[in-house]
C-alpha cells in the first residue's frame, strides 16, 4: 500500500464515504467535477471506481446466488446439502451480534476499505485493484 501525504483531507473523506455509500458519494462527486469542469486526482478516482466496482460485483454476486438458490432447492438430494450451507453463510448467529458470516466479511471488507483510504492509502484488493489501476492509468 502506497501512501501519499500530498492528498487532500478532503479527498480521503470522500474515498471513504464511496466505500460506506456503495459507491454513490463518490459517483456524486464525480457529477460535480465534471460540472465544475475540474480534474479528479488519480488517487480518488482510483478509490471511487474500486467502490462503484465492487458494490456492482456484490449485486451480481447475490443476484446470481439467488438464482443458484432457486434453481437447487428443487433438486432433491443437493437441497438439502445446499440448504444447510445457506443457513451457516447467510442466517444470524447469535455468537456473532445476530450477523451472519456473508454479513461479517463484507462489513469487514469495506471498513478495511474506508480506512485505509481514509488513511491516505491505495487499498489492495486482489484482481479488482488490478483491474481498476490498469484503467485508470496506474498509480
Amino acid at each position: 500500500m502506497k501512501q501519499y501525504n500530498s492528498i487532500n483531507p478532503l479527498e480521503r473523506v470522500i474515498a471513504a464515504a464511496s466505500y460506506l455509500t456503495a459507491g454513490m458519494a463518490g459517483f456524486i462527486w464525480m457529477i460535480l467535477a465534471a460540472l465544475m469542469k475540474k480534474n479528479i486526482k488519480p488517487f480518488l478516482m482510483f478509490h471511487i471506481l474500486q467502490a462503484i466496482f465492487i458494490s456492482i460485483a456484490y449485486f451480481l454476486f447475490i443476484e446470481l446466488y439467488k438464482l443458484l438458490f432457486i434453481v437447487l432447492v428443487k433438486i432433491p438430494l443437493i437441497n438439502s446439502i445446499f440448504l444447510f450451507f445457506n443457513g451457516i453463510i447467510f442466517n444470524p448467529l447469535p455468537i456473532m451480534l445476530g450477523m451472519s458470516l456473508m454479513q461479517i466479511f463484507t462489513s469487514t471488507v469495506i471498513l478495511y476499505l474506508a480506512i485505509t483510504s481514509f488513511m491516505g492509502q491505495y487499498s489492495y484488493i486482489p484482481y479488482v485493484s488490478e483491474i481498476i489501476k490498469n484503467n485508470t492509468g496506474g498509480r
